[in-house]
């Protein structure tokens, strides 16, 4: 186990790297936010009557994003009419989703006692000054990975321009180094939304598109969360798919290390673009850390491509070997305790990052401040 430990910190610690960290709902998870299950069950106690039987029915067979993209193609299908599907109209459709977002915004609330996961993350971010920039792609629609930035005063670009209705910009979005007009510089974290946020707010006039809002949506608004096919016909370019097409690239650009958390792999179509380039980029790393055991599609992909590696508490893919871990001597506590390889939990796996660059006095400061505040939030 301490070779993987130890050649992980030789590669965070190059900085010529292109790095990526794709983050999933435990990361949420370990800051007290519920993932797309525990929303699920939040609807379930939260919608009443009529609301909560469409819903019910609806998620037969669906999981919530996928309830939501329905909801969104039965709105648009049926417009200016008054047919039905799944005994929705048009209107009914539009104002359950309303509903459904309005109860989801309201769930990720972010507790700041919670944030110290975050706050690691962020202090990493700052100090690792790669050559290229570092890209933390997201599933989460919460702001977890944008407070943490700001709480320590770490720039980032998330794809939009402005304040209070910033505008997406897929031309910096999509820029590549050379372009000298489009191209942010390097010390900008790049923070990909791949399924939207609760304060990306659809805007209808004049010209159909997101804009990202200072606050989370409005109640009597759709929060833009999960990408909808109805929305692709209106216009081809919104964020989901800038952004998607980001992630393919990032994940191609030649010797790239990705580490992946948090991430049950449970959507296939990212699953196919991660699959894809960890084949066709022999040269790049991919390091995914899971909570539990190792997804058998995951498995299947890292025991046949060495450039894949696996972690998780009980056993590793390493070098397309499958094995339990060897308990090691003199492994750092939150590394490795009671026969369990920690990093598959974004908390330890943050620490380790935290502590992976060079301290900076002023960042560390803050940072210790705004943890004191995370264990005392009434002080």
């Amino acid at each position: 186990m301490l070779p993987f430990i130890n050649g992980l910190s030789e590669k965070l610690a190059s900085r010529s790297r292109h790095v990526c960290v794709f983050v999933g709902a435990g990361a949420s998870r370990a800051c007290g936010l519920p993932d797309v299950a525990g929303l699920e069950e939040h609807l379930r106690t939260s919608l009443s009557g009529e609301s909560l039987a469409k819903f019910e029915y609806l998620l037969d067979g669906r999981n919530l994003e996928q309830v939501l993209s329905r909801l969104r193609r039965i709105a648009a299908l049926l417009m200016d009419t008054t047919d039905q599907v799944d005994g929705l109209t048009s209107h009914q459709a539009r104002d359950l989703d309303v509903e459904i977002c309005r109860h989801i915004v309201s769930k990720l609330t972010i507790n700041p006692s919670k944030m110290d996961p975050m706050l690691r993350l962020a202090s990493w971010a700052a100090r690792a000054d790669y050559h290229h920039p570092l890209e933390v792609f997201t599933v989460n629609y919460d702001l977890l990975v944008e407070t943490g930035l700001e709480g320590l005063g770490v720039p980032y670009f998330d794809g939009f321009a402005g304040t209070m209705q910033a505008r997406f910009r897929s031309d910096l979005v999509e820029a590549t180094a050379g372009e000298e007009r489009h191209w942010l510089p390097a010390f900008l974290v790049r923070v990909w939304k791949l399924h939207g946020s609760v304060n990306w707010a659809w805007n209808i006039t004049p010209r159909p598109s997101v804009v990202r809002l200072g606050t989370a949506v409005p109640e009597d608004q759709v929060a833009a969360i999960y990408p909808s096919d109805a929305k692709y016909d209106e216009s081809r370019r919104v964020p989901f798919v800038v952004l998607q097409d980001r992630l393919r690239k990032a994940l191609e650009q030649p010797e790239t290390l990705t580490l992946i958390t948090g991430y049950a792999f449970g959507d296939q179509h990212l699953n196919e673009m991660i699959f894809e380039a960890a084949r066709r980029r022999p040269r790049s790393e991919f390091i995914a850390f899971c909570y539990s055991t190792i997804p058998d599609d995951l498995a299947a992909l890292a025991t046949t491509a060495p450039n894949v590696q696996v972690a998780s508490p009980a056993e590793a893919i390493l070098g397309g070997i499958r094995a339990d871990w060897d308990p090691p001597d003199g492994a750092p506590d939150d590394v490795w305790a009671k026969e369990t390889f920690l990093l598959g939990d974004f908390t330890h796996l943050t620490r380790f990052l935290a502590r992976s660059s060079p301290p900076q006095a002023e960042l560390e400061a803050r940072l210790n401040e705004l943890l004191a505040k995370a264990i005392t939030p009434d002080a």
